[in-house]
């Protein structure tokens, strides 16, 4: 076991974008585990939008990060000591344990994965895991999905986003339209088959979503916020359902953006626009991972990520998340498994 590992901490709060000086690396002794504690290797980390909200103080569905502390968030790894029977070496865990490449945990805050050869590891952090939970219980139960039911998801070549998209599909979409923020991804979302997608750079997004469903859209995905959920408020039919999942444009916002301008119209449509977290939905999960490891094993369900290497480049995976560089799941390799 090593005696020191790294990890990554918040250094100060960012004002408007993060920098890399918001952020530090630093070298950590790794202690003995105690009784029912377990010394685990991370192999994968994630990093995920909602991180960006933990680096502000103030009130929060989650807890801020304190400056000075270890950054939080998923990872899976392998347990290479344990004094928990539970959990004996070699067992793959997820847990909440990056930024960092070891960590000792109580056995009760790891959760063992299913050994199963033809589920990378890194799934458990996307597509198995909360984004892939986000999107199923926001599309299915939020968002009321119906069959038939015209869909548009914005960000939609993101973890959450992408999986949005096909999980509509699969249950018989009318149609699906998407936005994403560069022609590469409107091209893969076109390969996914969505029955549309637009670069929402390319013009006014009102527009370039009346020319994608120009009969309207009865439900509506958002993961971006601002301009997007005015257009989808304009274009949603009577009776439309909004599920509320995350306003990235403003997650660097140093003044509250300004909100829809047309929200009078939700009256006379009658429409419901319902936020949610992914946390008020863990009952869905025994259903979720049945679904989607089927569909997964069929072929039916395309998984992609964006893959950084080793512990240093944390940041700039962050970093190059929040400005949309990444198509699918953002994840950092930090070790070869050795299983």
């Amino acid at each position: 076991m090593a005696a020191t590992t790294r990890e990554w901490h918040l250094a100060a709060r960012p004002h408007g974008e993060p920098t890399p000086e918001d952020f530090r690396l630093v070298e950590v002794p790794v202690p003995e585990p105690a009784e029912g504690q377990v010394v685990v290797r991370n192999v994968v980390m994630s990093v995920d939008p909602y991180m960006r909200g933990r680096m502000r103080s103030g009130p929060s569905y989650a807890p801020p990060w304190e400056v000075g502390e270890v950054m939080k968030g998923g990872a899976v790894g392998r347990v290479v000591a344990s004094r928990a029977p539970e959990l004996p070496e070699g067992s793959l865990v997820l847990t909440d344990a990056a930024w960092r490449e070891t960590a000792v945990l109580d056995a009760a805050a790891v959760t063992r994965l299913p050994a199963a050869e033809d589920v990378s590891p890194s799934w458990y952090l996307g597509v198995l895991g909360m984004p892939g939970l986000t999107a199923y219980a926001g599309l299915f139960r939020v968002g009321a999905f119906r069959e038939g039911d015209d869909v548009f998801v914005s960000g939609a070549a993101g973890a959450v986003g992408s999986l949005v998209g096909q999980f509509a599909r699969l249950r018989g979409a009318g149609s699906v339209v998407g936005s994403a923020g560069s022609a590469e991804k409107v091209a893969w979302l076109r390969e996914l088959g969505s029955t549309a997608a637009f670069d929402y750079h390319d013009g006014p997004v009102a527009e370039l979503l009346a020319a994608a469903a120009p009969a309207g859209i009865d439900l509506f995905f958002d993961n971006v916020g601002g301009e997007h959920l005015e257009a989808a408020i304009g274009a949603l039919r009577v009776h439309g359902r909004t599920a509320l999942c995350g306003s990235i444009s403003g997650y660097n916002a140093v003044e509250p953006p300004p909100g829809p301008r047309n929200m009078s119209l939700m009256v006379g449509k009658r429409l419901t626009l319902r936020g949610f977290l992914v946390s008020d939905h863990a009952d869905l999960r025994p259903e979720f991972t049945e679904t989607v490891t089927g569909w997964l094993r069929s072929g039916d369900l395309v998984v992609r990520e964006t893959e950084y290497e080793g512990i240093e480049q944390a940041v700039p995976a962050f970093l190059d998340l929040l400005r949309g560089g990444n198509v699918g799941k953002m994840v950092v390799r930090l070790a070869p498994d050795p299983d």
